[in-house]
């Protein structure tokens, strides 16, 4: 689902104004319809951060207008960019609380925009994305406060290579226990 959302955004919002998508999440806000935080970067390298709102509404058939209308076709005209800001501007990203598992985060521009994205994980993910696009396009370490480092930026090696080598890694230490747990005990001293 969120590979058909993103190719739709990509093709309805982005592609026109010359941008690509990079990442997006979905968020909660108070106004009726879907909203998401986008990240998008243009031809010129700006990295630009919206929220896009999508409505579904059906299509209105036209009197006399026997074209059918597909679910995609009839989704085009629903997604309205409600705000924009540069990543330049972005000044500092505050998690409030490393310690909780809340999905709000804080984006301080000129003025500070609260954010409730669906799941924490949907937060961290686009956190890491600001702080890649930082580094790479604005030649500049992202301010952030407040969230936990090891989801951000992975320090040790087993840290970010996927479920199979973390697994790995236990197995080897359990092996390295049963073998230990094996060796003779001398009772003599």
């Amino acid at each position: 689902m969120s590979s058909l959302l993103r190719e739709e955004m990509q093709r309805v919002l982005f592609r026109p104004a010359k941008q690509k998508l990079v990442e997006f999440i979905e968020i909660e806000e108070p106004s009726l319809g879907r909203h998401f935080l986008c990240v998008s970067v243009a031809e010129n390298k700006v990295v630009q951060l919206c929220i896009v709102q999508c409505q579904v509404s059906e299509p209105s058939l036209k009197s006399g207008s026997k074209k059918s209308h597909t679910k995609r076709s009839s989704i085009q005209d629903c997604y309205r960019r409600m705000e924009i800001w540069s990543l330049q501007d972005l000044t500092l990203v505050d998690g409030r609380d490393p310690d909780v598992d809340d999905p709000c985060f804080l984006l301080h521009f000129d003025q500070v925009r609260a954010v409730t994205a669906v799941s924490c994980s949907a937060k961290y993910a686009i956190v890491r994305t600001l702080v890649a696009l930082s580094d790479q396009h604005c030649q500049r370490s992202l301010d952030l406060r407040n969230f936990d480092w090891a989801y951000i930026k992975p320090c040790s090696f087993y840290s970010n290579r996927g479920d199979c080598v973390v697994l790995t890694q236990i197995c080897f230490y359990a092996f390295n226990l049963v073998c230990l747990s094996m060796c003779p005990v001398p009772l003599d001293a």
